[in-house]
């Protein structure tokens, strides 16, 4: 994907403010490896490509490194954020408690047809554990659990999840090709959280049980990771996906 590619994407909401424009439109070309990690980031580029001045640009660059995508260096100028293993732990940690508690706080505004499109989408991942796709079933995944969180009235709680959603894929584009085995489990918890909901859980249980499922991958991964020590990820770099679909 090329950066006039990313500039092709859907306009952003006319209501929005150069600045968050901006910064929507970086995240997102770090979220896509339009810009990997290392990539240099010039402001006067930016603005060029998003018909505006550096103004804006550097607001979203200055949100940018604060949520850790961005870094800044004396005489360098601004670049995508090289990644490591602690960096992925934390957010996969981040993710597990904030999607826990936005879908505790949407299940009031879940109705059976938010529930039917989840386990629809469940069952088109248990389809995959057959030949397994790692990228597709990391796509649905989120399309899953999307499903079960859109409707928190907590719009804060939205936009914390989409960073650190962004910081998992500028990561890795899969955890799950590094533990394939793991899938099979997600599905079978993905289906228990959707009946927990239907038979009206406590927010209290949702949040745990969606917590715990999102902690369990991640200790899968460090498992799997602490067998392999002499994988570049056990020396602090996390390896890109060769294959990218």
């Amino acid at each position: 994907m090329t950066t006039a590619d990313a500039v092709d994407a859907p306009a952003e909401p006319s209501s929005l403010s150069k600045a968050e424009t901006a910064y929507r439109w970086i995240r997102k070309c770090i979220a896509d490896q339009t810009f990997e990690p290392g990539h240099k980031l010039v402001l006067a580029q930016i603005a060029l490509e998003l018909d505006t001045s550096v103004v804006p640009v550097r607001e979203a660059i200055r949100r940018l490194e604060a949520d850790g995508l961005v870094t800044f260096e004396r005489n360098v100028g601004a670049r995508v954020a090289m990644v490591d293993q602690s960096s992925y732990a934390q957010s996969m940690e981040a993710v597990a408690i904030l999607e826990g508690a936005a879908t505790a706080q949407a299940l009031d505004f879940l109705d059976e047809h938010d529930l039917a499109e989840a386990d629809a989408i469940n069952e088109r991942m248990r389809d995959l554990l057959a030949d397994f796709d790692p990228t597709e079933f990391t796509r649905l995944n989120h399309e899953f659990h999307a499903a079960l969180f859109r409707r928190c009235p907590n719009e804060r709680l939205h936009t914390l999840v989409a960073v650190e959603w962004d910081r998992l894929a500028h990561l890795r584009n899969s955890t799950f090709s590094f533990v394939p085995e793991r899938a099979r489990g997600s599905v079978d918890e993905h289906a228990r959280i959707v009946a927990l909901i239907r038979a009206r859980a406590s927010a209290e249980e949702i949040e745990r049980v969606v917590r715990n499922h999102r902690s369990t991958t991640l200790a899968s991964y460090q498992e799997a990771q602490a067998k392999t020590p002499d994988t570049p990820a056990s020396t602090g770099n996390i390896d890109r996906e060769e294959d990218k679909s």
